[in-house]
């Protein structure tokens, strides 16, 4: 799509200029909430399936992160006080915005998943997914944005993710793809926006 790179740099650029009095008080609670560094850096599958680091504010004590599977619910005991609330507003995805400036990410694309969920995608679905950079938000973030809580409500959520959410997930990012234009991007901003606020 012509201009989604430049509109990407831009945006995140404010973005983060605008952001940066929030991250430094985010980072600063994270790190007296519980000992540990400040951002979670985890191995995800990008455009062409080359792998990337993305960041997050820590959101999980520091022994049991390093541990934990890609996905957990939202009772899980591990999640940290400050790190229910950034879950809860999404605040801590907001250093993927560095992710976006160095190219790694968009602002809208499919959200990135580790390498073990991509090779559980329909097989003929994959090359598609992956033809475009993974996004910070996409149709699926919104129709999934209270996912934590339907895993915490199953005993096993990494086999419930892979059986039940992951397949639903990867449709909508094939149609995402499929239907790629800025009219759709701009929903999908304007549908997360409004999804984060009105929490």
């Amino acid at each position: 799509m012509r201009g989604k790179r430049a509109f990407d740099v831009l945006v995140a650029g404010v973005g983060l200029v605008l952001s940066a009095p929030a991250q430094v008080g985010i980072a600063a609670a994270v790190r007296l909430d519980s000992a540990g560094p400040v951002i979670f850096a985890q191995t995800r599958v990008g455009r062409f399936g080359r792998p990337f680091t993305i960041l997050k504010f820590r959101t999980m004590t520091v022994s049991d992160a390093g541990r934990a599977g890609a996905v957990t619910g939202g009772a899980d005991p591990r999640i940290t006080r400050v790190g229910a609330v950034l879950r809860a507003t999404k605040l801590d995805e907001l250093p993927q915005l560095v992710n976006v400036l160095r190219g790694d990410m968009s602002l809208v694309g499919p959200r990135p998943e580790v390498p073990r969920y991509v090779r559980a995608w329909d097989p003929r679905l994959r090359p598609l997914i992956l033809a475009v950079r993974p996004g910070i938000t996409d149709p699926a973030s919104i129709a999934f944005r209270h996912e934590g809580r339907e895993l915490a409500a199953v005993p096993d959520p990494q086999a419930y993710y892979v059986r039940h959410l992951l397949p639903r997930k990867t449709a909508l990012y094939a149609d995402y793809v499929r239907g790629l234009s800025w009219r759709a991007d701009l929903l999908v901003l304007a549908r997360t926006a409004r999804a984060v606020f009105s929490r």
